[in-house]
């Protein structure tokens, strides 16, 4: 797997602001809530994106529910991992298969127009292997410029 750089990492929120308030309070972060919930920024040196992605709506973009399983644990964090094309994302995950990898999402095209696939690792972080247009020279934005994520951005 040839990993083009790290899309995006953030917390695995709850429904309460308390993770909001710590992150944007605490540290200042400038957040844009893309979603009810799902606040999001692009603004901060370093990383291509930071969220905090309410768990339901993780569980909603990983199970097509918004509980989570009560048989897989429930992840603290997310980050994501972006390949060169969309075409490397399932090739990406038949290799952490066969690496004994439990996939919990394969490869697929979201609404908004990112690859996708997920798995958990052993410290519970939910993890993404993806393709993410706008963040790769030359990708797709929208008419104004502005990129269209959704909670999925992880």
């Amino acid at each position: 797997m040839d990993i083009a750089f790290v899309a995006g990492f953030g917390p695995i929120g709850r429904l309460d602001s308390e993770s909001h308030d710590f992150w944007a309070g605490a540290f200042g972060i400038p957040f844009h809530e893309n979603s009810p919930g799902y606040f999001h920024t692009e603004e901060l040196p370093g990383v291509k994106a930071f969220a905090i992605w309410p768990l339901d709506q993780a569980a909603e973009a990983t199970f097509g529910t918004t509980t989570w399983p009560e048989h897989v644990p429930v992840p603290q964090a997310w980050i994501e991992f972006d390949v060169a094309a969309p075409e490397l994302v399932a090739p990406a995950v038949d290799e952490l298969r066969a690496k004994g990898c439990l996939i919990l999402v394969e490869a697929h095209e979201e609404p908004w127009g990112q690859t996708t696939s997920r798995t958990l690792s052993p410290e519970g972080l939910l993890v993404g292997v993806s393709y993410t247009p706008w963040m790769h020279e030359g990708g797709a934005s929208d008419e104004d410029g502005v990129t269209d994520e959704r909670a999925d951005t992880a």
